[in-house]
């Protein structure tokens, strides 16, 4: 049988390459080419990312990219004109792409199917036009999926309005009598603090949910023990998660926007186990100098090791407080991007203070450290209840009256984190859960094997 040739599609944002990333490596080592699909800009981004010794041709992986519709020098953070611009233009860019991979290559080599992000629901479409299958990937909870799909129904009852999805009263929410139940607060594109935002974010969102019908395959890097209540009303969805990186990463592509600084892990082998706070917020957050200010104090006061990833733009330059790298070189790494999977696997790590991303919340969960939460955009509210209030894995980072989580909260909280022993016992156990569905037999293990086996069927036939 011909080699199966997947374009897969991310949604441009690092939370979602990662992901797609990890299973483009996985199904590469099965026997698949893969046609990886960037935009212009974050594939820049991503191949100067990359290890040297990195080699995207021998892993099977050809990273490709196609414009997403904005003009050059357009502001990166407008996430509103991101939003439209991708739906307005991105369709044909790919469909363009498609008829030039296959018009170009023998009938051995053409694309033969499309793994597309769910919040690129269009390329479902664009694919059965073309007559190809496609699968539809999501790379958040479950849980939040769920809301999704309910989207038309909370509009007809007048729960939410149809233009921004706006909840018309505070109240929650619970979709079947199994699943945990939501804040209406808590729907993400309610979160982003800028109302134009919001209207394109709760667009953009009935519009994929919509065009993801007519896949063949729904995947999701979830884990079904973790989530079991949530899947009854996500029928055909395939938990493949947590989807890590091998043990040997250098063989395979991660997708960071940023070069990991390994160097970190030979310092970590000089800490004692389970003594370092690692610090990590993703590639969106931002912190103004007071806050870094605070938290940077906090650290201090702990005690505590510490290795704090800070990006670039995380904060302003010269956000330290005087004196304080030189102070704590003897306890401290400081390093603009980490190879965080490696990192929550080491034995010194103590605890995670994290933004709450999925990806994160799934990479820390496989590797059973304790949680200490400060989401700061759309669905990290929600994964931040999963972590403190039904898995209870972690605690939260609670503000002040004027926004700001003080010094004294995060001293606090870490010490309340790194002596409970239920929280580290629990952990412990949902690492065990998460860490058996990925091996032979195991629930994800056996819905990726069944995925692979049902494309190569479905590619029999004429």
């Amino acid at each position: 049988m011909k080699k199966i040739h997947a374009l897969v599609l991310p949604f441009p944002a690092q939370g979602h390459v990662i992901p797609l990333m990890k299973l483009s490596n996985y199904l590469s080592e099965h026997g698949f080419k893969i046609t990886f699909v960037n935009t212009d800009s974050n594939h820049e981004t991503v191949v100067a990312s990359l290890p040297k010794q990195s080699n995207s041709k021998e892993n099977g992986i050809r990273l490709v990219s196609i414009p997403d519709g904005r003009d050059p020098g357009a502001n990166e953070r407008d996430f509103a004109h991101l939003l439209d611009s991708i739906s307005a233009s991105m369709p044909n860019y790919l469909e363009v792409l498609i008829r030039e991979i296959n018009e170009s290559s023998d009938d051995d080599d053409k694309i033969t199917c499309v793994i597309a992000d769910e919040n690129m629901g269009w390329a479902v479409k664009v694919a059965k036009k073309m007559k190809i299958p496609a699968a539809a990937f999501w790379t958040a909870s479950v849980w939040l999926r769920t809301v999704h799909l309910h989207l038309e129904q909370m509009i007809e009852t007048g729960i939410l309005d149809s233009e921004e999805g706006v909840p018309t009263q505070q109240q929650m929410m619970q979709f079947s009598p199994d699943m945990p139940a939501m804040n209406t607060d808590l729907f993400p594109w309610t979160l982003t603090g800028d109302s134009i935002l919001q209207k394109s974010f709760f667009r953009s969102i009935r519009s994929n949910t919509q065009d993801i019908r007519d896949a063949n395959w729904f995947l999701c890097n979830s884990v079904y023990e973790l989530e079991k209540p949530n899947f009854p009303l996500n029928k055909n969805l395939l938990p493949v998660g947590p989807l890590l990186l091998a043990a040997d990463q250098q063989a395979q592509l991660s997708g960071n926007f940023l070069a990991e600084d390994s160097t970190c892990l030979s310092w970590l082998d000089q800490q004692p186990a389970r003594s370092v706070i690692y610090l990590a917020f993703g590639s969106s957050t931002i912190l103004d100098k007071h806050q870094f200010h605070e938290i940077a104090l906090g650290l201090e006061h702990t005690g505590q090791p510490f290795l704090w990833a800070v990006r670039p733009n995380l904060t302003d330059i010269d956000a330290y407080p005087d004196g304080f790298q030189a102070r704590l070189a003897n306890r401290s790494r400081i390093v603009g991007w980490a190879p965080q999977q490696k990192v929550l696997a080491h034995k010194s790590i103590a605890c995670f203070v994290t933004h709450c991303g999925w990806n994160s919340t799934m990479e820390g969960v496989a590797m059973g450290v304790p949680f200490l939460c400060w989401p700061y955009f759309v669905d990290q509210f929600l994964n931040r209840s999963y972590i403190c209030d039904i898995w209870k894995v972690g605690l939260q980072l609670n503000k002040n009256e004027g926004g700001i989580i003080p010094k004294e909260e995060f001293i606090n909280k870490v010490k309340a984190l790194l002596a409970d022993e239920m929280i580290r016992a629990r952990a412990l156990e949902l690492q065990d859960i998460s860490n058996k569905s990925v091996v032979e037999g195991g629930t994800s293990m056996t819905n990726l094997t069944n995925f692979i086996e049902s494309i190569k069927c479905k590619l029999k036939k004429p």
